[in-house]
């Protein structure tokens, strides 16, 4: 859940999820049919006689997407690149092109370049864990949400926050979470007297910020911390749901959504088309396979 819902270089990198949607959110109601595969949705490349869907991400966000050596569990090649990418962003990409009959390319790019990358067209849509906040959709549309993840936080089991009940138990504590994200900008904030260090690049980074003993506690999305806590057992997760002691998030800053070029209603409405086709619980089985099978949870 990204306001902003995985290099291989290093274990870090591989066992991060990150910028995020809540549990409290409504179902997307369900389609009667499947989606008719659609000639015209975007505008995208052509390959033999089917169109490509290019389809961008950054390919170091697990559970959501990351980079691996291969096409195990069904990994899609990364354009440009001997790698492969997969993931929950990757799983949902397949399910859109396929239905839709798209032939499916993931471009990998810097979050900072996700949404000009969607501007200019050089990609037809971002699929990446991006928050459906006000601010973006002035310069991009969103489909509706393709995941609802809770905002929760991460500490050392042994840490001093283990016992934490609520964020109130965080006053004065030291933090850090992802830059550009709404975990970093508008949950931090919220800790009474916080000692908030500077944001850091990546999900990884701010991973090893917290398993390196740098910060005593991060902020991230529900997704992002289960695969963090299986890629680094002595973390543990808080979470404050439904308690009136939570981090205050509006429903923009916490549902996820694809986005497409503003104005491009052919691709928006064959997304939707498919994601209508889905429920809650599919998501979230969706995003649970995509946990079990993270580089560092084999």
């Amino acid at each position: 859940m990204k306001n902003r819902l995985f290099a291989l270089t290093t274990a870090a990198v591989l066992a991060v999820s990150l910028t995020a949607c809540g549990s409290k959110a409504e179902e997307p109601a369900a389609a009667d049919t499947k989606t008719e595969a659609a000639e015209d949705t975007a505008s995208a490349d052509t390959t033999g006689d089917k169109k490509v869907l290019k389809v961008a991400m950054e390919c170091g966000y697990a559970p959501y997407n990351w980079t691996q050596p291969d096409d195990s569990n069904g990994a899609v090649p990364i354009n440009d690149s001997s790698d492969y990418a997969y993931g929950y962003d990757v799983m949902m990409a397949k399910k859109i092109a396929d239905e839709l009959g798209y032939e499916l390319q993931i471009v990998k790019l810097d979050w900072d370049s996700l949404v000009p990358a969607v501007q200019s067209g050089t990609v037809d849509c971002v699929i990446a864990g991006q928050s459906i906040t006000s601010e973006r959709l002035e310069m991009v549309d969103f489909s509706n949400p393709y995941y609802y993840a809770s905002v929760v936080s991460l500490v050392k089991q042994d840490g001093p926050l283990a016992d934490a009940k609520g964020i109130s138990d965080f006053e004065g504590a030291t933090c850090t979470s992802q830059l550009g994200t709404i975990w970093y900008d508008v949950c931090l904030p919220q800790i009474k007297d916080a000692n908030i260090q500077p944001a850091q690049e990546s999900a990884p980074a701010m991973l090893v910020a917290l398993e390196s003993g740098r910060t005593d506690l991060v902020v991230t999305d529900m997704p992002t911390a289960k695969a963090a806590c299986v890629a680094y057992p002595d973390l543990k997760l808080l979470d404050f749901t439904d308690t009136d002691d939570d981090f205050a998030v509006s429903d923009e800053e916490i549902n996820i959504g694809i986005s497409v070029q503003k104005g491009n209603t052919e691709l928006l409405d064959g997304i939707n088309s498919v994601l209508a086709t889905m429920t809650v619980d599919d998501f979230n089985s969706m995003m649970d396979e995509a946990i079990s099978v993270q580089p560092l949870s084999e």
